[in-house]
């Protein structure tokens, strides 16, 4: 019986969904090989939670945790942490350091995917397209005309290294701009600001399993909010229709992206990458290397129409990181 640390929580906005997730991993876990116990890591406390919901902290010299004075250790960490500092290779790099297996990337494929300026720039040499965007940081002068002139309206602000679809608004002026900035600069001193691509948007999930990169069924978003914001991805303000209604050509040409893109970011674990297919040409938006993994999230639902059970997508993740 292997002892799996699940951790959970995080700094950011998305702590709540990431204790949703991390429930569900706990629960789906194959009880005759993991005994699973869940970790909620937050800035001011990393704490094993128990069946009683008593908080018992965690050594951080060797992330071991001692209960009823009995020290225990884990064999492996399962990262269901969504934002920092589990998505963007804080938890990773630390668990490199003290030889901890865990189910994501590596910590520098997490910084780089987190940071979607730095995503996209690496991958346009590899051909693949994105939206055209502008970039600011905390403190930059603004100058509206300058932004509209490259990016068009109607364009999207974004924060640059935050998940979730926090900060995100849709922006069809320009007296809008500096609000949609500010909304932004509360989730991150960073933003991109892209382009309206106008066409189908899609999610394709890509993971290892069983040693093979292999494209999950991939999902299309159909938003009723006018873009795939929090409430759209999270509070069933969507219809997510798994398989998308894309051609066969389309469906094997944006999974060949997705999977070029894994691979040639050298990525393990988990990837769902967002692309919108505009005159047959997909447009990669974002990877998540820490997706949803609550029942009703997308890779559980892309899995599911592969035909991979909840137990067997998180077995796949635990053993492919204990024999990394």
């Amino acid at each position: 019986m292997k002892n799996i640390a699940i951790i959970m929580g995080g700094f950011s906005s998305e702590y709540k969904i990431s204790l949703i997730s991390g429930k569900v991993v706990n629960q789906y876990l194959d009880k005759t090989k993991y005994k699973g116990f869940p970790i909620h890591i937050f800035k001011e406390k990393w704490v094993y939670v128990d069946e009683l919901a008593v908080e018992h902290p965690i050594d951080k010299n060797d992330f071991s945790v001692t209960v009823d004075g009995k020290k225990i250790n884990f064999d492996a960490v399962f990262n269901a942490i969504h934002g920092t500092p589990g998505e963007d290779g804080l938890m990773q790099a630390y668990f490199e350091l003290i030889g901890m297996p865990q189910t994501s990337c590596d910590y520098y494929q997490a910084a780089l995917t987190f940071n979607k300026r730095d995503l996209l720039s690496v991958l346009k040499p590899y051909g693949i397209k994105t939206a055209i965007s502008y970039y600011l940081n905390k403190g930059d002068a603004i100058n509206t005309d300058e932004i509209v002139k490259k990016v068009g309206l109607p364009c999207f602000v974004k924060p640059n290294k935050a998940g979730s679809s926090f900060g995100i608004s849709k922006v069809r002026t320009a007296a809008e701009l500096p609000i949609a900035i500010e909304v932004a600069y509360k989730e991150d001193n960073e933003i991109i600001i892209e382009s309206f691509l106008g066409g189908t948007e899609v999610s394709v999930g890509v993971i290892n399993y069983k040693g093979k990169v292999t494209v999950l069924p991939i999902t299309e978003i159909v938003s009723e909010n006018d873009f795939f914001d929090y409430e759209a991805k999270y509070l069933g303000k969507s219809q997510e229709i798994t398989p998308a209604r894309i051609s066969p050509e389309m469906t094997e040409k944006v999974g060949a992206i997705a999977k070029k893109a894994y691979e040639v970011l050298k990525m393990k674990g988990f990837s769902r990458s967002e692309f919108i297919i505009v005159n047959d040409e997909p447009h990669m938006l974002e990877m998540n290397t820490i997706p949803g993994l609550t029942t009703e999230s997308l890779i559980p639902q892309q899995a599911k129409a592969a035909g991979i059970s909840l137990e067997d997508l998180f077995s796949n993740a635990i053993e492919l990181a204990l024999n990394n």
